[in-house]
């Protein structure tokens, strides 16, 4: 017997999922600020601090980087509470996902400060530019600057992954996909319409991420000619 789509039944609770997705959205947005803190100043560590805190550091990259996700949430949302840190579901989902994107984004932003050349560093000091001006202008901006694409690919991969965190109610797209399944049965119709919005978050992020790309790296390198030619 032929199936018989009714998309009308997602359609008429089509709210409940723009509504989760408004929450994977947001969430998303915070992991990715918070992570990308976590991954610079991690990086930093593991280029230039002491080594006591390079092996704290390189042992919670690897942890992360070596362990799946959802153990990671589990972890956190289960876990901590024995510790006497109560999470609920949306704050455990976050910092989840801000914990391991900074592991992930930790070894990107490093890779990025070990492009930068000696002789740049050389330069600046010569320059009589201070400890901060050089981390910030010569070290950090540039490498942020190549490694930008690897970074905006794991901030969409991270929006992508939020999925799971539909494991502990939180109440994203994929729990309010979960929700209204129980509740119609229409199961191929509702992760259709859910795979659509998930394509179109995706792309909205990429076409964000380029925005930001053209509006902090190209005019910082407009400014940089400018400076040069006067």
């Amino acid at each position: 017997m032929p199936y018989e789509f009714h998309f009308e039944l997602v359609m008429q609770s089509l709210d409940r999922l723009l509504w989760g997705a408004a929450l994977t959205i947001r969430l998303s947005a915070l992991s990715m600020v918070l992570g990308l803190a976590v991954g610079v100043c991690a990086a930093v560590i593991l280029k230039n601090g002491p080594a006591y805190a390079r092996a704290v550091v390189r042992a919670y990259v690897e942890v992360i980087r070596s362990t799946p996700f959802l153990v990671q949430l589990f972890i956190i949302y289960f876990g901590l509470p024995s510790l006497g840190l109560q999470l609920d579901a949306n704050g455990a989902a976050l910092v989840a996902m801000t914990v391991n994107l900074g592991a992930y984004a930790a070894e990107i932003v490093r890779a990025g400060i070990g492009a930068v050349h000696p002789s740049q560093l050389e330069a600046a000091q010569a320059l009589g530019m201070t400890r901060w001006q050089v981390m910030r202008h010569v070290v950090l901006l540039p490498a942020l600057e190549k490694v930008y694409p690897a970074l905006a690919s794991q901030f969409t991969l991270m929006m992508l992954a939020s999925s799971v965190v539909s494991a502990i109610s939180a109440e994203e797209l994929t729990a309010a996909a979960h929700l209204l399944d129980s509740e119609t049965f229409r199961s191929f119709e509702i992760y259709i319409v859910v795979m659509v919005l998930y394509i179109v978050l995706a792309l909205l992020f990429r076409f964000s991420f380029w925005v930001l790309g053209q509006i902090v790296f190209k005019r910082r390198r407009r400014l940089g000619a400018v400076r040069m030619g006067a």
